[in-house]
C-alpha cells in the first residue's frame, strides 16, 4: 500500500461524501433563499417558518437523487471491496 494509493483513495472518498451531499444541500440552499425572500417582502418573522420548507426540499432533493445517490456508493463500496488486497 503506496502513500500514493493512500492519497488517491482519500480523495476519492471525500469526492464521494461531496457529490452525496451535494443535492440536498443545494434544495435547501434554494429553499432557505426562497424563505428569506418571503419574510423579507412580508416581513413575517417566525422561527419554524424556515425550518418546515428546508426540511421539505431537503426530503424532496433526497427523493429525487435517491438512485443516482445509491448507484455512486455501491461503486465506491465496490472499488472499496476490490482494493481491500492491495
Amino acid at each position: 500500500m503506496t502513500p500514493e494509493f493512500i492519497i488517491s483513495f482519500t480523495m476519492e472518498a471525500l469526492k464521494v461524501g461531496e457529490l452525496l451531499s451535494a443535492p440536498m444541500l443545494a434544495f435547501g440552499l434554494v429553499a432557505g433563499l426562497v424563505v428569506s425572500i418571503f419574510q423579507a417582502v412580508t416581513q413575517i418573522h417566525e422561527m419554524t417558518l424556515t425550518f418546515i420548507p428546508k426540511m421539505i426540499a431537503v426530503i424532496v432533493g433526497l427523493a429525487l437523487f435517491f438512485p443516482s445517490l445509491l448507484e455512486l456508493i455501491v461503486d465506491f463500496t465496490r472499488n472499496l471491496f476490490i482494493n481491500i488486497p492491495s
